[in-house]
């Protein structure tokens, strides 16, 4: 009788390291999920750095806000002349026009 309850109580010990709560296989998830908590976590700082960087440029120099105007809004400064370059299309034949 006493081996059956020993042999009971591992079943029911092995049972909860390989399946219940706070068993091998939800250790080695919760491991996982920090993994790539900690890769998102990573991602996010650096790009915190560079709105920063960013807004400490915009803080104190102009460069940056100009060159935010010349490329987003198109914008040229008083003075300078516009050239915009058309590429020709290239037709059915492979050749330009």
């Amino acid at each position: 009788m006493l081996a059956i309850v020993f042999v009971a109580l591992i079943a029911v010990l092995q049972y909860r390291l390989w399946v219940g709560e706070g068993s091998f296989a939800e250790v080695h998830e919760l491991r996982q999920a920090t993994a790539r908590q900690e890769q998102e976590n990573q991602a996010l700082r650096q790009r915190n750095r560079a709105l920063e960087a960013e807004v400490r440029d915009l803080r104190t120099g102009l460069e940056a806000i100009e060159e935010r105007a010349r490329s987003e809004l198109g914008m040229i400064k008083e003075g300078e002349t516009f050239f915009q370059v058309v590429e020709p299309r290239e037709g059915p034949d492979g050749g330009g026009s």
